[in-house]
């Protein structure tokens, strides 16, 4: 789609930011910009293990993650990737759990198919279609080679 950053805050009470796919060590932001939601929020999480004793390493970066567009560009790599999947599984007459344009496609694959996919590759199962058919995940993030995604894709083009 083509909301920004600043449309979404603008739109949500809560968003969340992912960091692992463009490069972060770990972590996501949470924004919470309802402040009626945001109550105990910081208890929950901690109560569930779910907050960092020390939060500045997480904070930091973020904040160079969104200096100079850095964000962007990582993202942009990684949902080129996965748009270039998409195509090829398109062309093979492949379909989707559901349509997106972001770094992880959820395509709808012959179980079959699905064996020989996975002698050289990793996907995620994500649950049966029918007798024949699982859906499955593959996620490109800030590291997925081209030539990876290429491989792959060759693999498509011979089932």
């Amino acid at each position: 789609n083509d909301l920004t950053l600043p449309d979404i805050a603008a739109l949500c009470d809560v968003f969340y930011i992912g960091g692992t796919k463009v490069g972060a060590l770990f972590g996501e932001a949470v924004v919470i910009k309802n402040p009626e939601l945001a109550q105990d929020f910081r208890y929950l999480i901690k109560q569930n293990g779910g907050m960092l004793a020390k939060g500045r390493l997480l904070g930091l970066q973020f904040d160079a993650l969104f200096t100079d567009g850095l964000y962007q560009e990582i993202s942009a790599h990684a949902i080129a990737m996965a748009e270039k999947l998409r195509e090829a599984f398109t062309a093979k007459g492949y379909t989707y759990l559901a349509p997106n344009r972001t770094n992880q496609i959820f395509v709808i694959v012959p179980d079959a198919h699905l064996a020989k996919i996975s002698e050289q590759f990793e996907y995620s199962y994500d649950q049966r279609i029918d007798a024949t058919h699982s859906c499955v995940r593959f996620c490109t993030g800030w590291a997925t080679k081209e030539e990876n995604v290429d491989a792959l894709i060759r693999c498509v083009e011979k089932l």
